[in-house]
């Protein structure tokens, strides 16, 4: 049986939808075009490992697939040459904001570090949409936000998680590295419209052959993604541990709302 969560299975993914007619879209160009047709929406996280962004990035590119790639703006993942490569390939960077969280809950420092983020990041690449990053350690939801305040007054187009029509579109996320939306979901998937449990690529591919859904969403998180077998086996086991603790901390934060 092969690995799942190899480049190799994700390019599997991305021929299957492509060989089925759907068109590739940024976060951006659905947002202005709002398109009627059968299309597929490629968005990545990227959380952590901005190699794996790197050579994710130049496989869909050779593939004619051009996706949005969120940058968080921490040590390690705030890399302005990488930003700089993935752009010029012709994919769109967005901002993956983190601000309350960084600001503890303070949504008037929050704004203030968001400014200060999103003009930084500009200074590397064309910034139009943005996505929160949620954190299962913190009570705050970083898109809360925009209660307070406007990201259209910033000259953003939308906000991945609020602007999306999820009503229509399907969105399928490797959140958990098992194709399955809401189960260990605590902050990012709450707007997310999720049919099925899936437990593999193989399966996600088998449902997007045989539900024929018109308009769909792909998030995945290129850490995840890995053929050489210590980091598969890295990611697998780290993977495994957080998902524990989601539950277990899911199952806290239910006890005491009772």
């Amino acid at each position: 049986m092969k690995r799942d969560f190899t480049k190799r299975m994700y390019q599997n993914l991305c021929d299957k939808i492509i060989e089925l007619g759907y068109i590739p879209l940024t976060v951006e160009q659905y947002l202005s075009k709002r398109p009627s047709q059968r299309f597929a929406i490629f968005r990545h996280d990227v959380d952590r490992k901005v190699k794996n962004a790197i050579e994710m990035a130049e496989m869909e590119a050779d593939m004619g697939i051009f996706s949005t790639y969120y940058f968080r703006m921490v040590k390690g993942v705030y890399d302005p040459e990488a930003i700089k490569q993935i752009e010029n390939m012709g994919h769109e960077i967005g901002y993956h904001y983190e601000v309350i969280d960084k600001a503890k809950g303070d949504v008037s420092a929050a704004i203030k570090i968001f400014e200060k983020e999103l003009n930084e990041l500009r200074e590397l690449a064309e910034i139009k949409t943005i996505a929160s990053h949620g954190n299962p350690l913190t009570r705050w939801k970083n898109y809360d936000l925009w209660e307070d305040y406007d990201f259209g007054g910033y000259k953003i187009l939308g906000e991945a998680y609020l602007s999306i029509d999820y009503s229509n579109v399907t969105c399928f996320t490797d959140l958990n590295r098992k194709w399955i939306g809401e189960r260990y979901s605590l902050d990012d998937y709450e707007n997310t419209r999720v049919v099925i449990e899936i437990k593999s690529t193989v399966d996600l591919i088998d449902h997007i052959v045989n539900d024929k859904f018109d308009q769909i969403c792909i998030l995945a998180h290129p850490n995840r993604w890995n053929d050489d077998l210590v980091d598969w086996t890295r990611e697998l086991i780290f993977q495994n541990i957080k998902n524990i603790g989601k539950n277990i901390l899911k199952i806290y934060r239910s006890r005491n709302q009772k």
